[in-house]
């Protein structure tokens, strides 16, 4: 018992925060990737390049930068943003720069006849994209999305270092209160594996159900 409140419950709350950025910054990453994948397929200069920028940026540096930057930088011009949001908010934008590339690749994946279909039913370019191509494109990006959320997972360990206690900065408070090296992190271990199993198992679902259609 004494085990399980000094090892264990310390990192079931770290788990929790982990868990509570994932599924945030993964809720903001989605949108994001399909806005900007959507921009850089476009044929409008004013949405093209601020999406590429976009992605290019997020992609182009360090999210550790990225979490220093807008948690200690920011600041400094006046700009003050709790550790949270700034950890969702970094996670989401790295993700969704990754992921609009995604996006990009299963569209332009989909065969031009099916768009040429659609303009020679005199269907409007977005009602084509919205129901021809996205549904097609969809079960290409699934399994690549996967990756980039259990990655997301992973890079939620970057934000202990903006002072957030995550389960990694759990596991290390708790391993350095014990001095028990092995079990805990062999605990932090496979309580990540654990979650990023269920993130897998969630998609391999959702990819299933988007075949099936």
């Amino acid at each position: 018992m004494e085990d399980f409140q000094v090892l264990i419950l310390p990192l079931l709350r770290g788990l929790g925060v982990t868990v509570q950025i994932t599924a945030a910054a993964a809720a903001l990453a989605v949108p994001l990737a399909l806005l900007a994948g959507l921009g850089r397929l476009s044929s409008h200069p004013w949405l093209r390049w601020p999406a590429t920028v976009y992605v290019q940026v997020f992609r182009g540096t360090s999210a550790l930068v990225q979490l220093f930057w807008f948690y200690f930088v920011l600041p400094l011009f006046g700009l003050e943003l709790p550790a949270m949001a700034v950890g969702i908010a970094v996670l989401a934008a790295n993700t969704g720069a990754y992921g609009a590339e995604v996006v990009r690749g299963a569209i332009a994946a989909v065969p031009a006849g099916q768009r040429e279909a659609a303009r020679a039913l005199n269907m409007p370019p977005g009602l084509a994209m919205r129901r021809i191509v996205l549904p097609q494109a969809l079960a290409a990006m699934v399994p690549p999305a996967t990756n980039l959320l259990i990655e997301l997972l992973k890079n939620t360990a970057l934000v202990s270092l903006i002072t957030i206690t995550d389960l990694t900065f759990s596991g290390q408070l708790v391993r350095s209160d014990t001095l028990r090296t092995t079990p805990v992190f062999l605990a932090v271990l496979l309580l990540y594996f654990v979650v990023a199993q269920a993130i897998a198992g969630a998609m391999r679902l959702l990819e299933r159900k988007v075949a099936a259609r």
